[in-house]
């Protein structure tokens, strides 16, 4: 399609120009079809256009914040249309966007500027939501599917993976973007893993997982001391660091400490 609309930079918006690569990027839904999509700021539809190649119009939901983008949007996508939602994706929630409580999938070329609290609204919906893909900087994208041990885990990877299966897909070079970023993208793709309990109570878990991680640098023993009750415990993993935990240990030092605060 005719790109007419301004990239704004306060919006964090690079237009993707390669057609070939938002064909991979909307593929990476080919095991859902059937199931409603939210496709997230997409700009000038470049993705869009793919995926209403395999999923029915009826069954997308754009939601961007940029109105000179929407009236694009309205003007050129072809008829059918999804549905468009104007406004800005973190201040909308499940409900409004995709009304009911059955399952969809999230996809985008996200903005980098708010990639990572996109991420932690895909867990506040990890009922509803049984995959999300798309395109970040690299580094985050990485980030999220690093494992135990990698220097680059860190809060979202924890949180993320206890719910997703997590895949770091392929990178995505500067120059075929418009304006081109001054760094490389990645794009993931979280699976739903099935997993309804994990063996702790779930907002316990969210605070040792960023308790740990505000201090990284110190030794579990160190970091989460605050969040210890009176009772005396034995934690095994206190002399390792956050990112050598796996999801299970995280679990395991969350039971830990609920222990010491009965």
């Amino acid at each position: 399609m005719h790109n007419p609309v301004r990239p704004k930079k306060a919006l964090g918006q690079h237009f993707l120009r390669d057609l070939d690569i938002a064909r991979r990027i909307a593929g990476t839904l080919d095991d859902y079809r059937g199931l409603p999509v939210l496709e997230i700021g997409p700009g000038t539809g470049v993705l869009t256009q793919f995926l209403l190649e395999s999923h029915t119009a009826e069954n997308v939901t754009l939601a961007e914040i940029d109105t000179e983008s929407v009236d694009y949007l309205r003007r050129e996508l072809p008829e059918p249309q999804p549905r468009i939602v104007e406004g800005d994706f973190l201040r909308m929630d499940a409900a409004e966007l995709m009304p009911g409580d059955g399952q969809f999938c999230i996809i985008g070329n996200y903005p980098y500027n708010i990639s990572s609290q996109i991420f932690f609204r895909v867990l506040d919906w990890k009922d509803r939501v049984v995959c999300c893909s798309g395109m970040l900087q690299r580094e985050v994208a990485q980030r999220l599917a690093a494992p135990e041990g990698s220097r680059t885990r860190g809060i979202l990877s924890v949180l993320l993976q206890a719910w997703y299966d997590v895949e770091y897909l392929f990178t995505v070079d500067e120059n075929v973007f418009n304006p081109p970023p001054k760094v490389k993208s990645g794009v993931v793709r979280l699976r739903r893993n099935g997993v309804d309990d994990i063996g702790c109570d779930p907002a316990l878990f969210r605070t040792v997982v960023k308790t740990a991680f505000g201090q990284r640098r110190k030794t579990l023993r160190n970091s989460i001391r605050p969040l210890l009750g009176p009772k005396p415990v034995d934690v095994p993993m206190e002399g390792l660091r956050p990112e050598q935990l796996s999801v299970g240990q995280f679990v395991e030092l969350t039971n830990i400490i609920a222990s010491s605060r009965s």
